[in-house]
């Protein structure tokens, strides 16, 4: 897949913006679409997240927009790397998926805003004024589910990081890609179930989840 990295003037003051994207077509689209407004400046497209993080700095940007399936490192890790890297620089993730576990990975690895996909090319453009104001771009479907978050029933038995687990077991994770995911050791994972399965006295994934859900605790 051909990659762009576009020439530019160091004292050009308009938004920088790179854009990580393995599809080809809607990496291109995406980048004509915000080069259209001639205060912003897509200065280059990679298709992985290794490619983009390898010249971070030289591109500087002040946005980036990303998918988060990607060949490779995946999307959330990309976003991690790239605010460990550069915290100064907002990330927006554009993508098919809306599931709560998908958002809140996203959100809480650093991204500033979470669009989707079936966004028009008005609601992209805006999704960089929102950024530039402060704002956090959210596509209205992602932005009921962040709402609807905060309506959890917080009088539960867990503890955040036990929550988080279950939440990830909801979703199909493994154990293994839960401790790659949240940066903890295997049998650390194994822990926190145990403890789950103790607190709401269940036997089985199912059970946890089963009661989690009617309970409103994920």
């Amino acid at each position: 897949m051909r990659e762009s990295r576009f020439n530019y003037n160091t004292l050009d003051r308009r938004t920088r913006i790179v854009i990580i994207e393995d599809n080809e077509q809607i990496r291109e689209g995406y980048a004509l679409i915000l080069n259209t407004n001639s205060n912003y400046n897509v200065v280059s497209t990679y298709n992985k997240c290794e490619k983009a993080l390898k010249y971070l700095h030289k591109d500087n940007p002040a946005i980036v927009f990303m998918d988060i399936e990607l060949p490779g490192m995946d999307g959330i890790r990309g976003i991690k790397e790239i605010k460990k890297l550069r915290p100064d620089i907002d990330i927006v993730v554009i993508s098919v998926y809306d599931e709560n576990d998908k958002i809140f990975d996203a959100l809480c690895a650093g991204a500033s805003g979470y669009i989707t996909k079936s966004s028009n090319h008005m609601e992209l453009l805006h999704a960089v004024d929102q950024v530039l104001k402060n704002g956090a771009p959210m596509s209205s479907n992602i932005a009921r589910k962040v709402v609807q978050s905060f309506q959890r029933n917080y009088n539960t038995p867990l503890s955040a990081r036990e929550t988080q687990v279950l939440s990830f077991l909801a979703s199909g994770a493994t154990y293994q890609s839960i401790s790659r995911d949240l940066e903890i050791g295997l049998e650390t994972v194994k822990t926190h179930v145990k403890h789950i399965y103790t607190k709401l006295q269940v036997s089985s994934k199912t059970e946890a989840l089963e009661l989690a859900k009617k309970g409103n605790y994920i």
